[in-house]
């Protein structure tokens, strides 16, 4: 099952991390421990709104960008067999292919890479590569 602040986590250390920029440099100027963005970029912890938004601010990102993000990639889960529900076995017809240590892959219209890994029956990684024409390629890593 995929957990929002989970979602929410690795895109805010994706920001940070694409902007070289440590979790002491970006706690500092939104105003929050360093451990507790800590917890929130790991998903152990689920911000406010408003620490959201000052964590946003601090990124130099609108909160609606990230929220955006966000749920693009819910989105992308949502559509993906076995992500949000477990999947007792695949069937033979399904565009997903599974290789070692249950990683499964979907790809769609070659713009959306996905690979899912089933750690446990209620809890995958959700790894995802978007090709934007505007932007250089992006990988974004969301565990559930």
């Amino acid at each position: 099952m995929i957990l929002l602040r989970r979602v929410i986590g690795d895109a805010l250390r994706a920001r940070r991390q694409g902007q070289q920029r440590t979790l002491r440099e970006v706690s500092t100027a939104a105003n929050v421990s360093l451990g507790y963005l800590s917890e929130i970029e790991r998903g152990h912890k689920e911000p406010s709104s408003e620490l959201l938004a000052a964590i946003c601010d601090a990124l130099g990102a609108r909160l609606s960008e990230l929220l955006r993000e966000v749920s693009d990639t819910v989105a992308l889960a949502e559509q993906m067999p076995g992500v949000l529900v477990p999947m007792p076995d695949e069937p033979a017809d399904t565009p997903a292919k599974s290789t070692s240590r249950g990683v499964r892959q979907l790809t769609s219209d070659g713009k959306v890479a996905v690979s899912v890994r089933q750690d446990s029956p209620l809890k995958a990684t959700l790894r995802s590569t978007r090709v934007r024409p505007t932007e250089r390629d992006r990988d974004v890593v969301c565990a559930a």
